[in-house]
């Protein structure tokens, strides 16, 4: 390249190098990593905010800034899509993926938090000068101005169909979820327009992060003495439980550091021990969790087993996820066992168990405060690969318990195709034996909600909690 090509196109005006804003370049990194290799956001920022530390000049309020900036743009994404196709001349399809996460970013400072216009359109542009060039940024530059003409409001007026025309469209765009997930949320909850807009509402609030204090090994008490009563209060539901108010880092506290204790959204308490106080005939030896990955659940019932002489042997079919149930259920002062192995094809003898857990693989839709990403990732037809192995899960855990045991049937995903349908089918076609549901909602003390039974389904609009699903099935022959 010449001399003369390298120089700027206007003499009178200096060229002035681009300025990184660590914080813009740190959220539109994590960006990147969710769209090009399909990373989780809560698995990607972490690391990424230790190293900015690391490095000095990245503050609390700096990280804070950041982890909005990528949640809310993440939760928000059909929202914004829904805006920018608006203010281009082109599909959102040829618009390249790295100016959309910088036009993302810019539309969520503009729409989404109390950051002046001027500041959020001049910090967007400044992070397309130094990532994508001075071309492309005049083009964030010329988008993002005219998203800054109206406010989120009205932007909504102008882009979400009218709800007595399309009421899942307009729900879709309006709480930016996709259609098929409105319709899913909407079929499973039932009930009218306020109910399903409270729970896409609830998904697109930031999680509480939540604690559980392993029996026998910790308390809530000495969580809550640990982060004091400005930083955390008593679960709503859970008497093990315990919600940081304040973010914080759960690694900082002793309890969670050497195992005691561990980050367990309440939801995923409750379905725990409403299995472990089941009513049983016979012994309480021997029990099971059958997809024990990443080990939460695992290490609660390890814990709850061991206050009663009981085991528990924890399966999970992937190596490396099995190797992080070890990790969560070291130090368990009671008998336990770990190891990898094929729920479908199990290595223990039919009849072995007194109690099983089975929270199988599923879509995920029950979590989404959580993982925003997932939304956009799953499609109608990944149930259809799920069904089979949840049912031959399900049918494994019958197989697995004595009779007089119990099976506790969980999902993370509230959507009937994986809760109801899955349990209704195997119970009608068992043929193992005979097995029946027994009423779930005795078994969660104090929890307001959960419908006409047997089976229990939270919600996180109505519960604080991720929807989780539970089905108790009692094995009679």
């Amino acid at each position: 390249m010449s001399e003369q090509s390298r120089r700027p196109r206007n003499p009178g005006k200096p060229y002035r190098r681009p300025q990184k804003d660590p914080v813009r370049m740190l959220a539109f990194e994590a960006l990147r990593a969710v769209d090009e290799r399909d990373a989780y956001a809560n698995l990607v920022l972490p690391p990424l905010l230790r190293k900015a530390r690391e490095k000095g000049n990245f503050d609390g309020r700096d990280a804070a800034l950041a982890t909005e900036l990528v949640y809310g743009t993440l939760r928000r994404q059909g929202t914004y899509d829904a805006v920018i196709a608006a203010c281009v001349d082109r599909p959102l399809r040829e618009v390249d993926p790295p100016v959309l996460d910088v036009l993302s970013l810019g539309v969520h400072q503009l729409l989404g938090t109390r950051i002046p216009t001027h500041a959020a359109v001049s910090a967007s542009v400044e992070l397309a000068r130094v990532v994508l060039g001075d071309g492309r940024a005049k083009f964030v530059n010329a988008v993002l101005r005219k998203v800054a003409q109206q406010d989120l409001d009205g932007w909504l007026e102008q882009v979400a169909p009218p709800y007595d025309e399309d009421p899942e469209d307009h729900l879709a765009v309006v709480h930016s979820h996709p259609r098929w997930v409105v319709s899913a949320l909407w079929d499973s909850l039932g009930g009218g327009r306020a109910g399903i807009e409270d729970l896409l509402e609830a998904d697109n609030e930031r999680p509480e992060v939540t604690l559980v204090a392993r029996p026998g090994r910790s308390t809530a008490d000495e969580l809550l003495d640990a982060l004091g009563d400005e930083a955390a209060l008593p679960g709503r539901w859970s008497p093990y439980a315990v919600r940081l108010t304040e973010g914080g880092e759960p690694g900082a506290i002793d309890a969670v550091r050497e195992g005691r204790a561990g980050v367990q959204d309440e939801g995923s308490q409750l379905v725990a021990l409403a299995l472990a106080n089941a009513p049983l005939d016979g012994p309480d030896k021997v029990w099971l969790d059958g997809c024990a990955g990443p080990g939460g659940k695992a290490a609660l019932l390890a814990a709850l087993a061991a206050e009663r002489g009981a085991a528990l042997l924890a399966s999970e079919k992937q190596p490396h996820r099995a190797g992080l149930v070890a990790k969560a259920l070291a130090g368990n002062p009671g008998p336990y066992q770990v190891i990898a192995a094929d729920g479908t094809r199990p290595p223990w003898r039919p009849g072995t168990f007194d109690r099983v857990l089975m929270d199988v693989p599923c879509t995920g839709l029950g979590a989404l405060r959580r993982r925003p990403e997932a939304r956009w990732r799953r499609r109608p037809d990944d149930l259809e690969g799920f069904a089979p192995l949840q049912r031959g899960l399900l049918r494994t855990a019958l197989d697995s318990v004595r009779v007089g045991g119990v099976v506790g049937y969980a999902t993370c995903s509230p959507h009937l195709a994986e809760t109801r349908a899955v349990v209704d089918d195997i119970l009608k076609h068992y043929d193992g034996g005979s097995a029946e549901l027994i009423d779930a909602r005795p078994l969660l003390p104090g929890v307001p909600a959960l419908g006409d039974g047997p089976d229990v389904q939270l919600w996180p609009h109505l519960h604080g909690t991720d929807a989780m699903y539970l089905a108790l099935i009692r094995r009679t022959a």
